[in-house]
């Protein structure tokens, strides 16, 4: 055992509940199964029997990498003036290096299979139900951010829709397009099997290198040019564009199941390198188109901005949209499974049913109440994405194998990146809280 390290923990040492992992969650390895469970999981993750090659895993790095924070990097450009394009560059940086970090405490025990394990690896149950907290927390205010974007879009593309419900009472813009789209996505969790689902949202990779070409054709062919110019720095905005830059890296949830299904495991470095590198080009072109053509009257989502009728604007929005619709499902299942467990659902399908049905109506009635998707992503990565992608990889590490195992020089970088991801944290997240009070 490590020096500092937590006594060895099996997840079968934990009762089903709201801190079993996510990879329970999604019908994955079982608590308590064995060997024959784990080849059965390895199956599921891996093509073939050998494992996953290195090019797909670097794929699927790319797809949890990728999503709705692409729509926002211009604004948070906006939020922190052209300087904080070096804080993009740091926050990749250092969640490519907590990346390492997490792979680093998998090879601790061949136990350790999820963020969850090396949770409960380095401080038992509670290490789990916290990690757990964080990671639910996450998809459960992203699912929300993902109703808000299907509004704003849609209201876009269908500007002036209404409803009359009776005498008096007219749902109109937004905020019937949330209800409306909730309804449609309301179906695809009462799914067990989102195996159909997954493969859709595997398409985020490419609707992600769309959005940048739709955006760049807009400012070239469609005549928006790059008129504006933006300020240098914006130190006031810094906790925001902060706040959204650590969003935008916020995989670390699926780094460790990527790691368990690679054939070569010992090249996920490697793999994790390209995502973070591929990636950051992808979010700093975004972010450098965006701000060049809008400046700062560009939106929290850059699809809002861009001209109506065009071909190109059709494309982005419809591209915008197709990701949440996928993945909205994938992000709330982990969390009523989770509620399943506690409250022995079970395989209750009515119950089950229920349980989902009231998630997405809570789900609804926030997206309704706080209907800021700038605001809503800051507050998830200043308070969330902050903690799952650079805190706890750190608290988790040195309670692992101890400050004694570890050169001075790694424990001053872990201790610096705990400090300022602290600070980040703090002030992100009373930023964003302060913006979205103000907004009511």
């Amino acid at each position: 055992m490590a020096n500092g390290g937590a006594p060895p923990r099996s997840p079968s040492d934990d009762s089903p509940g709201f801190e079993q992992p996510l990879l329970y969650a999604h019908g994955g390895l079982q608590p308590g199964k064995g060997p024959a469970a784990a080849r059965d999981h390895e199956a599921q993750c891996s093509p073939g029997d050998g494992g996953a090659t290195s090019l797909r895993t670097c794929f699927n790095g790319l797809n949890a990498l990728s999503g709705v924070g692409l729509l926002s990097i211009p604004y948070a450009l906006a939020e922190g003036g052209w300087l904080s394009l070096v804080l993009l560059l740091f926050v990749a940086a250092v969640c490519c290096y907590t990346g390492q970090l997490l792979q680093t405490c998998m090879s601790a025990s061949p136990a350790v299979r999820s963020y969850p394990d090396i949770g409960a690896r380095a401080f038992g149950r509670k290490g789990r139900f916290a990690v757990s907290l964080f990671m639910y927390a996450e998809l459960y205010l992203v699912a929300i951010g993902f109703l808000i974007l299907e509004g704003d879009n849609l209201d876009k593309l269908f500007p002036g829709t209404s409803l009359t419900l009776g005498p008096g009472i007219v749902v109109s813009g937004k905020h019937l397009f949330i209800v409306l789209v909730s309804i449609v996505i309301l179906p695809t969790t009462w799914l067990r099997n989102l195996s159909v689902l997954a493969y859709v949202s595997a398409s985020g990779v490419l609707a992600s290198v769309v959005l940048v070409f739709c955006v760049l054709w807009a400012a070239v062919v469609d005549g928006v040019g790059f008129q504006g110019k933006g300020t240098m720095l914006n130190v006031s905005g810094l906790p925001t564009a902060l706040g959204l830059y650590t969003f935008c890296y916020c995989g670390h949830a699926i780094f460790p199941t990527l790691c368990n299904s690679m054939k070569e495991k010992d090249k996920f470095s490697k793999v994790l390198v390209i995502c973070f590198v591929a990636c950051t080009l992808n979010y700093g072109s975004m972010a450098i188109l965006g701000y060049l053509m809008y400046g700062d009257d560009v939106e929290s989502q850059v699809t809002l901005n861009l001209p109506e009728g065009k071909l190109s604007s059709k494309l982005a929005i419809y591209t915008a949209l197709i990701n949440p619709f996928s993945k909205y499902a994938l992000m709330v299942t982990p969390v009523a499974t989770a509620i399943e467990e506690k409250l022995l659902a079970g395989n209750k399908r009515s119950m089950n049913m229920l349980i989902r049905t009231f998630i997405v109506i809570s789900t609804v009635v926030i997206a309704l109440t706080v209907p800021f998707f700038g605001h809503l992503m800051a507050l998830v990565g200043s308070l969330l994405s902050v903690m799952a992608s650079m805190l706890l990889p750190c608290i988790c590490y040195l309670k692992i194998f101890g400050t004694a195992r570890c050169s001075k020089a790694e424990v001053v970088l872990i201790v610096m990146i705990f400090i300022l991801g602290s600070l980040v944290a703090a002030s992100g997240t009373y930023s964003s809280l302060q913006k979205i009070i103000h907004e009511f």
